[in-house]
């Protein structure tokens, strides 16, 4: 056991990971009540919905760690499975456990949520082997991040059908605003975490500066934060809160992009490790204005 505590500290953080999505999964089923008017869904639901957001993150990451064996062995051999920590296999085998808990979560809801599970895990599947194309993909890192980071607004929308599906009603007219928010912001976090300093930068390594260089992965980081704050303020004015919402917004983009530029003057290792944790806090902060926040409001005289 004390292998895989190691194994989650290097490459699955379960309380850094775990903040992001319990503000992520219970965001998703609170802006589908506030939305449709409904009252605040049941802690239940909310930890049904953890849960399952948990067992697909973990999937995502035993994926990659299969599909960048070959990559790891030869230019990164200190991460856990190449210096043989853990294996393959026994990673493969928590995947496996990891589905059998989404399946047994879906069932103990209501059984008609395989529905949407099964659209996850088809996606998953084809993410999985990077859609029978991965050398095009490749060659095309932006079709190639969007196309995975995909995966996280059907995640988002599935667990958002715990409070419209299970309550037998269309999903709120809002929600595609919501997933909007979320795909932007999924490619704001994929990219912020894989900002480098050239100091950093590892042979054989793929990073977003590597790739594009400081200025231009730094400005893709920005328009991917704006958009998400953009499309944030529009989530909220449907369902009533961009008039405290938006503001917010707008000065959680003001810090990113002081950020940013200060990265592209002074391309340091510490600057790089501060846009990725504000990646993790705005994705918080925006997750909670617009899922429990909201509800708050509607409690106040």
């Amino acid at each position: 056991m004390n292998r895989f505590w190691i194994y989650q500290r290097e490459r699955f953080p379960l309380l850094g990971h775990g903040l992001v999505i319990v503000a992520f999964s219970a965001s998703a089923i609170a802006f589908s009540a506030f939305a449709r008017h409904a009252a605040l869904p049941a802690p239940w639901l909310l930890a049904a919905g953890f849960l399952s957001s948990l067992c697909s993150f973990a999937q995502m990451r035993i994926a990659d760690e299969w599909k960048d064996a070959d990559e790891d062995r030869r230019y990164r051999p200190y991460r856990p499975v190449p210096r043989g920590l853990v294996t393959l296999r026994e990673l493969a085998w928590i995947g496996v456990a990891a589905g059998v808990i989404q399946l047994v979560v879906a069932l103990a809801i209501d059984p008609r949520l395989i529905i949407g599970l099964a659209c996850v895990w088809a996606y998953f599947a084809l993410m999985s082997q990077e859609f029978f194309a991965g050398r095009w993909l490749r060659a095309h890192p932006a079709i190639y991040v969007a196309s995975h980071v995909a995966i996280v607004p059907m995640i988002d929308a599935y667990v958002s059908s715990f409070d419209w599906f299970v309550a037998r009603v269309p999903a709120p007219h809002a929600l595609p605003w919501f997933l909007a928010v979320t795909f932007c912001n999924g490619l704001m976090v994929e990219v912020g975490r894989k900002l480098r300093a050239p100091r950093d930068e590892e042979h054989g390594v793929e990073t977003y500066t590597a790739l594009w260089g400081v200025r231009r992965a730094s400005a893709v980081w920005c328009v991917a934060f704006a958009a998400t704050a953009i499309l944030a303020s529009f989530a909220a004015a449907q369902i009533g809160v961009a008039r405290i919402d938006a503001p917010l917004f707008v000065a959680a983009f003001t810090v990113a992009a002081a950020f940013a530029a200060w990265f592209v003057r002074r391309p340091a290792t510490w600057i790089a490790s501060r846009i990725e944790t504000i990646s993790g806090a705005w994705t918080v902060a925006m997750y909670g204005a617009l899922g429990l926040f909201p509800f708050a409001l509607r409690g106040l005289p």
